[in-house]
């Protein structure tokens, strides 16, 4: 467990990193917008799978062409691999997304998720509360866990966070027979509308 721990630790410690050394907070505020890390590393439970996840929100209308010219700078970057681009304004999203494909000194190619919404939009800010509150909601055991389940998927396994989180906060599951049960009697679907029960101290 140790080691899973280390890896965890510095795999955050790198997404950071990369964070400021691409520019990305700096990039979007370029474009008069504003930038909030979700997912795993916001909510500490980053591991083997690298991937950084920002929500970008934007004062309403949302202009595409400002999306692209930020978008623009961050590809320019000589460590970016790989940019893809998605129109989701007409779908439950109700987003534009950036997927870009980034190299690290180690020859490590990391996934950054930039996800760009109106500042209206119905999913702003529920994902930002959904990460704090896994967070808080987590104890030594839960948080050794998951990170443990999810050093043992294999690569080639999907499993949503979120799913894997409920799972073991809600299904108190522990291993990965147990998951896998778990996942067949709870299939993900769409957007995941799940968070943990308040603390009693929590507002």
């Amino acid at each position: 467990m140790k080691t899973i721990l280390a890896l965890a630790a510095g795999n955050q410690q790198r997404a950071r990193e990369i964070i400021r050394e691409m520019g990305l907070h700096e990039a979007w505020q370029a474009v008069g917008a504003r930038t909030e890390e979700v997912g795993s590393l916001r909510s500490g439970l980053l591991c083997k799978h690298l991937d950084i996840d920002l929500h970008v929100y934007s004062p309403t209308p949302l202009r595409v062409e400002r999306s692209f010219a930020a978008a623009a700078r961050i590809a320019a970057h000589p460590r970016i691999r790989r940019m893809e681009y998605a129109n989701l304004l007409d779908a439950e999203d109700q987003c534009l997304e950036w997927h870009a494909q980034y190299e690290d000194h180690d020859g490590r190619l990391w996934q950054i998720d930039m996800i760009h919404m109106a500042e209206g939009s119905p999913w702003a800010g529920y994902f930002e509360r959904v990460a704090d509150r896994i967070a808080a909601t987590l104890t030594e055991e839960t948080r050794e866990a998951i990170l443990r389940l999810k050093y043992e998927t294999p690569d080639e396994e999907h499993i949503p966070g979120i799913a894997l989180y409920r799972a073991v906060i809600e299904g108190s599951v522990r291993s990965r027979a147990e998951l896998k049960a778990w996942l067949q009697a709870n299939p993900v679907e769409g957007i995941v509308s799940w968070m943990p029960e308040p603390n009693r101290t929590e507002p």
